[in-house]
């Protein structure tokens, strides 16, 4: 709203009148995705992946075309979140031939799953063969059954 428009052109109003653009601007600000969450929200929709439960494990398979194994790191993060990232950087683009289309994808990879209670985070493996990563987490064993707990019963 512009108090000027209205005749109230005092320097009262005015300053009202710059608060509240002001606060209009920090709530656009505040609001933004930052650039660093944008590229991860990116990464991880294009970073298809398959999980699979086995009777001992959880197995994740992805699909990381043109990674090394130094170039993917595999990680667990606090509340037992599994991170599975990497990235495939831009060939340097030589004397020679030029592309004339590049459509593969370059960039980060990434992918985060929530690991259930009966993961166990300490027996993890990652192999990557013909650019598929497949990593195993194996399960805890179930908890064994409480016995039921005999009570003597005195005579008083």
């Amino acid at each position: 709203m512009d108090f000027r428009v209205m005749g109230l052109d005092s320097p009262l109003f005015s300053t009202l009148q710059h608060m509240m653009d002001l606060t209009d601007e920090t709530d656009k600000s505040f609001n933004a995705p930052t650039h660093s969450y944008v590229r991860d929200v990116k990464a991880m929709a294009a970073t298809p992946a398959d999980v699979k439960e086995y009777p001992n494990s959880y197995v994740f398979i992805i699909d990381m075309p043109g990674l090394k194994s130094g170039d993917i790191k595999v990680q667990v993060e606090a509340d037992n979140v599994l991170v599975i990232s990497g990235e495939r950087k831009r060939e340097e683009e030589k004397e020679g031939p030029k592309y004339v289309r590049m459509e593969r994808r370059v960039g980060k990879l990434m992918r985060k799953f929530g690991l259930p209670e009966n993961a166990n985070t300490d027996a993890i493996s990652a192999v990557c063969q013909d650019g598929v990563l497949t990593v195993t987490v194996q399960k805890l064993p179930p908890p064994e059954p409480k016995k039921p707990k005999t009570i003597e019963v005195k005579i008083a």
